[in-house]
């Protein structure tokens, strides 16, 4: 995979430069689709609106493996300076979703090529990651009716982890994320003459600090919980009371009974909070991605992958969890898998993600295809026996 190394670096740059945001992903599914054709795949795009979907079939094992790379980027003007910087305005790859697709392409060549394994190998390229949800629409629109996997793996690179090092956890790994809207609706008057208005705003300060308790007193304090208010918007003089006042929260957990607490509590004390301050809250709960989870033995089976292909002190066999959330989760709740993270760097290349400083390191382009197509030859293997 180092040989092949150089080739997929320019293909990771040249999709850095022309970035697409979600369900736009037109030239960068182009990009894949006609690689993945020459290479003798059955290609089929247009899944989940811009997604490509490629199957290669091999002998007569009767295992299916899926293995997923995400494409789309953010809408933030990048300030890398770099000589393949984004050319569109106000859109890049901060995420590093132009290297995961460029990691699966170089996988997808060398197991199109010179792959050992006897089965059918699924190679999934989602649209939509950030935020748009593509992988819940690629499987209502049939991804595993048309597509059938017995498991399927994803990689997501991890800044500040050493680059190249590979991190799993079992069980919950990457948290759920809701979005809610709380309107609270007064009687507007004049800031001289409080006591003939119902102020949103004293109410909307109230909300903001009794939602906190719900984190300090409701949820177990051994399991994660988090409620961030990040928009307060109300009035515009000092001396007029609004009508209404608007909070945008987002709210997540690392487990699917935590999440129904954290949704019930928001509501329940919401309704009390407005009420003892005589106004009205209208709610509006917007379930996002689920808690994304790994499955134990498909888990173990990539950690195994990992220290065969890196040795044992280059693998993480039980990282942290994530409060970031990530719609592969929808994924696994139809298929059992594992989503695992390589190390984007802890000097050089350890800026955040959704940061406009932010560059995929291209160290991992060969590191990170050689576990494909490891991962793909081992499971696939199996079948063949």
């Amino acid at each position: 995979m180092q040989a092949l190394a150089d080739e997929f670096i320019g293909i990771r740059q040249r999709i850095h430069q022309h970035p697409e945001l979600a369900f736009e992903e037109h030239e960068t599914s182009q990009l894949v689709a006609e690689r993945l054709q020459a290479w003798g795949y059955q290609v089929e795009r247009g899944l989940g609106g811009t997604g490509v979907v490629a199957q290669l079939q091999r002998g007569d094992g009767g295992k299916r493996l899926g293995l997923r790379a995400d494409m789309d980027a953010l809408p933030i003007v990048e300030a890398t300076g770099l000589p393949y910087a984004s050319r569109r305005a106000g859109v890049m790859h901060a995420c590093g979703h132009d290297g995961h697709t460029a990691m699966l392409l170089a996988a997808a060549r060398q197991l199109a090529h010179g792959g050992q394994f006897s089965g059918t190998l699924n190679l999934i390229f989602q649209p939509a990651e950030e935020g748009g949800g593509g992988a819940l629409r690629m499987i209502e629109e049939g991804l595993f009716r048309k597509y059938p996997c017995d498991a399927v793996f994803a990689m997501h690179n991890g800044p500040g982890v050493p680059q190249g090092r590979l991190v799993f956890r079992d069980g919950p790994m990457m948290a759920s994320s809701d979005y809610v809207t709380i309107t609270l609706h007064g009687r507007g008057g004049h800031g001289a003459e409080p006591h003939r208005a119902a102020d949103p705003i004293v109410a909307a300060s109230s909300v903001v600090m009794a939602l906190q308790t719900i984190v300090s007193r409701n949820a177990n304090p051994m399991e994660m919980a988090l409620i961030t208010v990040g928009a307060l918007n109300a009035g515009q003089a000092n001396n007029v009371i609004p009508q209404t006042a608007v909070l945008e929260l987002t709210v997540r957990a690392l487990t699917r009974e935590m999440r129904e607490l954290l949704e019930r509590r928001i509501k329940a004390l919401v309704a009390a909070q407005a009420d003892s301050f005589g106004v009205r809250a209208e709610i509006d709960y917007r379930r996002g991605y689920s808690v994304l989870v790994n499955t134990p033995a498909e888990t173990e089976f990539a950690r195994e992958v990992a220290t065969e292909l890196l040795g044992a002190e280059k693998v993480d066999r039980h990282g942290p969890a994530l409060p970031a959330s990530e719609d592969f989760s929808f994924m696994l709740e139809q298929v059992p898998g594992c989503y695992l993270i390589i190390g984007n760097g802890d000097g050089e290349g350890g800026c955040s993600v959704h940061n406009p400083g932010y560059d995929f390191n291209d160290g991992n382009i060969a590191i990170g295809s050689a576990y494909w197509v490891h991962l793909a030859e081992r499971f696939l293997a199996v079948a063949a026996q």
